[in-house]
């Protein structure tokens, strides 16, 4: 492509890739490789000792996954980012690359369910601690930070609870303590930039919008660029203390000569070349096909849901609508704040007739399909209290909105007549 700045649209056919330069193929290549030929021993010894970036081993890198992730970070304007095997590895990995058993971050409690378990229990057993505050008040996250804090972390518009966070308010909190925003934008891409409200990374599960077509699992982090790392050395240890793991080196100087990329070059060449959580190419390259329709998806992603919602809105059997577009007061100030071109393909809603009603719902339903996943072209159901919150306690579900009676739905990009059919049929089966 040309230097000039191109549209979103624009970059999700063309971002980070013209032709194969061996072949001049312009889809991009599924290189099924595990490891590449180096030069001779000094490209070798570049390679290794960061002096240059290329292909070391498929574990770290790969030629396919490149292209994809130079890719998502060009559309959300970032500098660089890293593919993983699933969004669980993106968000795990994304707060083990700044924390070290003995140190805390700040989360907000309407998390995805799945994000919920590895903050309170897996991170917990490592060492790390996170403590959930309410995100209606951004200074909780002030009130919750000590001198061990090391990110605060978000959802846009979390799963299930679908209230957008205050992105610009929590990241304006954290910036001059030297904390960054860790931002999950999977249920909202190309509709929130997180980047231009002051988070330092993204992270999304491509398994959902990003490859939109229930095929293939994946994740990424994605790296601002604009973080002083080093401006608060002693609040960010892992980045300005010598690094064992790779031959002492401190980051947030080492990498200077290769960009402001010191965050996700060290997620890189140590965590996910220690743990393994690699994408594979395969994988990558049907990612990759799906961000080239994500713009058009998006945009009826978002008309269906609204539809869907104001639907939901007029039924008798319903006790609450959950969707940005129902919203009011400051929740839909907000959305309109962070959320550009639609409220997004995700709508909850609560039955007046509780668990029994939810288990009714579901199995009359004939267009949607009951699975455990979201973002997909076709529509989607789920009743998390049975399914995906069910290991959660009381307190849990209630921190998360997740109720006896709520129903999410993931609106697909069928015509939105057949949507409405198969609600009205499944509202009847359910009352």
């Amino acid at each position: 492509m040309s230097d000039r700045q191109h549209k979103p649209e624009t970059i999700a056919l063309h971002g980070g890739w013209r032709a194969d330069p061996a072949t001049g193929a312009v889809a991009v290549p599924i290189y099924q490789t595990t490891s590449y030929q180096f030069r001779d021993a000094a490209h070798a010894e570049a390679l290794f000792g960061l002096k240059e970036l290329g292909n070391i081993y498929t574990r770290i890198m790969n030629p396919t996954t490149d292209v994809l992730e130079k890719r998502v970070a060009m559309l959300d304007g970032g500098v660089a980012a890293l593919a993983l095997a699933s969004g669980q590895a993106a968000s795990a990995l994304a707060v083990q690359n700044l924390a070290r058993a003995g140190d805390n971050i700040v989360s907000s409690t309407d998390l995805y369910g799945g994000t919920w378990n590895l903050f309170a229990n897996t991170l917990k057993d490592q060492g790390i601690e996170v403590r959930f505050v309410d995100p209606s008040d951004p200074k909780n996250f002030r009130r919750a930070t000590d001198a061990r804090t090391r990110a605060y972390y978000a959802e846009t518009l979390p799963n299930p609870k679908l209230v957008v966070f205050p992105i610009r308010e929590v990241a304006d909190i954290g910036r001059p303590l030297g904390i960054p925003l860790i931002v999950g934008n999977t249920a909202a891409p190309l509709l929130a930039r997180p980047f231009d409200h002051g988070a330092a990374v993204i992270v999304y599960s491509s398994t959902k919008y990003l490859g939109g077509h229930g095929t293939s699992i994946g994740g990424l982090i994605v790296d601002a660029g604009t973080f002083d790392w080093g401006a608060h050395a002693e609040r960010q240890p892992t980045l300005n203390t010598p690094d064992p793991s790779y031959h002492g080196a401190i980051w947030s100087e080492a990498v200077k000569p290769l960009g402001p990329i010191a965050y996700v070059l060290k997620a890189r060449v140590t965590l996910l070349r220690d743990l393994g959580c690699a994408l594979s190419p395969f994988n990558a390259f049907l990612i990759l096909q799906g961000i080239e329709t994500l713009a058009l998806r998006m945009a009826r992603h978002c008309e269906n849901a609204s539809a869907v919602a104001a639907f939901l809105a007029g039924r008798a059997e319903i006790a609450r609508v959950i969707h940005p577009s129902v919203q009011r007061g400051a929740e839909r100030q907000r959305a309109d704040t962070y959320l550009r071109g639609g409220y997004g393909g995700l709508v909850g809603f609560e039955l007046k007739g509780g668990r029994a009603a939810g288990g009714r719902f579901i199995d009359a339903l004939k267009l949607f399909y009951h699975v455990a996943n979201i973002g997909d072209a076709r529509s989607l159901a789920i009743h998390p209290a049975t399914t995906t919150h069910s290991q959660l306690s009381a307190a849990e579900q209630t921190a998360t909105g997740v109720t006896d009676g709520y129903v999410r739905l993931s609106i697909g990009i069928e015509h939105i007549d057949d949507i409405l059919a198969d609600l009205e049929a499944a509202l009847t089966a359910a009352a």
